[in-house]
């Protein structure tokens, strides 16, 4: 029997394109008032971001380890619903629903499938890696993506009755599927990418997710609403606040602009950015400037769809919609600071928040150190909303170690686990942490990507921001991240910002710890390890080898990298230098472990062809771990500083001219 893939006919090929191309102009049946039909035309409609979710029940099925550990898709275990045939079903709903988004760090050229309304021949057939790269209509870039190791795609799949995702392959890894479900009877017209305006709508999507980074001010507003734009320009004094923007009649901000992005710059998170709606005592927005714009300890790091820094301007474009008044004011605490000139471009309009809108709220949290035992919670608070975003800087206690980042995402919702997620960057759509090419840096997509990651200083980081995904709820939610594998036993500086909207204020506790308590906290002892991914500056110009390597020595796994050097090098002594980043400036104790053995040679620190501190021999009759060996001291500049070892010659036992180094510690001097 003919298996029917409308995904793959030529037909449907032709005329998805011709309608992306074109600009279909037929529109999808829309419902009562200005609310697109569920789908695909919600993806693009940012001026419906506030707006009450009509949703039943909001859920994610993926991989996770069913029994509390780390198996979240390594082996496969717990990565499918049930086995059918040769396939493996990945997901089983019940509609009237809608996919939302699809997630994995694991691709593959196995077919996937899609079956709607109890078809028993798929609808949809395509090879799981062509979900997420663009080359297969309609999931097209960048709507569809990939980076920082991680796989995505926010394609709206609707279904009326129900939707069965099958994998046909023998294994499955890592996966999430997110999807909400509808009251019955709500109607949603069943996937189809044929389907009169599917097009149009696909097209402005892609518009939309393209346009990161630009005004999208505009586009958060309600269709047809003229905007206006407040300018103004202040002297922030130390110790006072002042007004940006201020309305005493119903409206809404559809866009902040605020800069100098590098006045905000900095470790201290002393300047506050406060929003107030409709005269409440307490603000909806209490957040660290800098934190609220994506900022990654101090510095600007986010460049997404709906928030970030584009050149020196720091940009919002949530919609918030308030009934009589409103007042965005920047506020420091600092009083030993020096007065800072800033500008700020409010875009608003009169259209009044809807009783069927949220008020918008972002709530700054930080727990240091989190609490054995229990996750770190982003929000945990009652009444009704969605949850829009997150952004999430985490610190581990101790260098060279990103283990807490194990940890998974959980989502109860109305008093219901709704979504349990399978590892931290996983989360944010990445994967792969700490591995060369994925999860490695700073980068930023439209709606999520990392902070930074750097293995040394114990630091990590990420966004995510939800549009058709949004965690919506009607009587509580309660947003958790963990910290380490399991029991969440890695205690680590955990600072968050959550951004919502919800029909009154949040319930959980939220008030601003003191100055001294929010700051960033460097740590004054970092580890490098060459033998992973310590950037290398420079080695012998000729002579010498480098390898990585992992040896079984003292009953232990050792991993190092390992120089082996002979004769001369063209400009005198062989050498060995890496780029070490140094969270801030001042003179540190350098120290080394290394591998000893019989084939090992002298090493020294050297700096400006200046010897420092004592030569280390590395000789030992039988390979062995050192001790910490010190090697001297260095002044050293915040960020990163080229560390050079020299080779000095050798003992008169060893045989060799071989430099096997563990790490590179770094230690604050006074």
């Amino acid at each position: 029997m003919r298996r029917v893939f409308l995904s793959v006919s030529s037909l449907a090929r032709t005329l998805l394109l011709g309608a992306l191309l074109a600009g279909a102009t037929a529109a999808v049946a829309q419902p009562s008032g200005d609310v697109p039909a569920i789908g695909i035309a919600e993806l693009h409609r940012l001026d419906l971001l506030p707006r009450f979710r009509q949703s039943a029940r909001i859920s994610m099925v993926s991989s996770y380890d069913r029994m509390g550990g780390n198996d979240d898709g390594f082996s496969g275990r717990y990565s499918f619903v049930r086995k059918e045939g040769d396939g493996l079903v990945l997901a089983d709903l019940k509609g009237p629903g809608v996919i939302t988004r699809m997630w994995t760090p694991t691709p593959t050229d196995d077919p996937l499938e899609f079956y709607f309304d109890g078809e028993t021949e798929p609808r949809l057939r395509l090879r799981f890696r062509q979900l997420f790269d663009g080359t297969r209509p309609p999931f097209v870039s960048p709507v569809v993506g990939y980076g920082a190791g991680g796989f995505w795609s926010y394609v709206p799949l609707t279904y009326q009755k129900s939707c069965k995702v099958v994998m046909r392959a023998p294994r499955v890894q890592f996966y999430q599927i997110n999807y909400a479900t509808h009251p019955e009877g709500t109607p949603v017209e069943t996937f189809r990418p044929d389907a009169a305006g599917f097009g149009e709508h696909l097209a402005k999507a892609q518009r939309l997710f393209a346009a990161t980074g630009t005004d999208l001010t505009a586009m958060a507003a309600p269709e047809a609403a003229e905007t206006k734009t407040t300018r103004v320009s202040r002297t922030l004094a130390p110790g006072k606040a002042v007004t940006l923007f201020e309305a005493k009649r119903g409206g809404r901000v559809t866009g902040l602009r605020l800069s100098p992005a590098s006045a905000f710059a900095g470790k201290d998170r002393s300047t506050l950015l406060r929003i107030t709606w409709d005269g409440e005592k307490e603000p909806a927005v209490l957040s660290p400037v800098g934190d609220f714009f994506g900022y990654s300890w101090g510095e600007p790091a986010t460049r997404s769809l709906l928030l970030g820094t584009a050149g020196d301007t720091n940009y919002a474009y949530f919609p918030m919609p308030f009934d009589r008044r409103a007042k965005i004011e920047l506020v420091s605490e600092n009083p030993n600071a020096a007065p800072v000139e800033v500008r700020a471009e409010v875009v608003s309009t009169d259209v009044p928040r809807r009783e069927d809108e949220g008020r918008f709220y972002a709530l700054w949290r930080r727990e240091n150190p989190t609490t054995t035992g229990k996750p770190f919670t982003f929000i945990d608070t009652e009444g009704r909303g969605h949850v829009v975003g997150v952004a999430l800087q985490a610190q581990g206690l101790e260098s060279g170690a990103t283990l807490f980042f194990e940890g998974d995402d959980q989502a109860t919702i109305d008093g219901e686990l709704a979504a349990h997620g399978t590892g931290s960057e996983d989360f944010f759509n990445g994967g792969w942490y700490d591995v060369p090419g994925r999860w490695e840096s700073r980068v930023s997509f439209p709606l999520t990507g990392s902070l930074d990651y750097k293995k040394h200083l114990g630091r990590t980081g990420a966004y995510r921001f939800f549009l058709t995904d949004a965690y919506a709820f009607k009587k509580s939610i309660r947003l958790t991240i963990e910290h380490g594998p399991e029991g969440n036993a890695i205690p680590t500086d955990y600072a968050g910002v959550t951004y919502l909207y919800s029909e009154a204020r949040p319930t959980m506790p939220w008030t601003m710890p003191a100055v001294a308590d929010r700051a960033v906290r460097d740590l004054s002892s970092l580890v490098f390890t060459p033998g992973w991914n310590v950037p290398l500056h420079a080695f012998s110009f000729q002579n010498a080898t480098l390898t990585k390597k992992n040896e079984r020595i003292g009953g232990q796994e050792v991993r190092y990298l390992s120089m082996r050097a002979e004769g001369g090098d063209v400009f005198g002594e062989h050498h060995l230098a890496f780029l070490c980043e140094m969270p801030t400036a001042g003179r540190y104790r350098v120290s080394l472990e290394a591998v000893q053995g019989p084939d090992q040679a002298r090493v020294q620190l050297s700096e400006n062809e200046r010897a420092i501190g004592e030569v280390v021999d590395l000789f030992a009759a039988e390979r062995r771990k050192s001790a910490v060996l010190p090697l001297g001291v260095l002044e050293l500049k915040e960020g990163t500083n080229p560390v050079f070892l020299k080779i000095v010659g050798k003992n008169a036992a060893s045989t060799g001219l071989g430099v096997d180094l563990v790490t590179l510690r770094f230690e604050r001097a006074p």
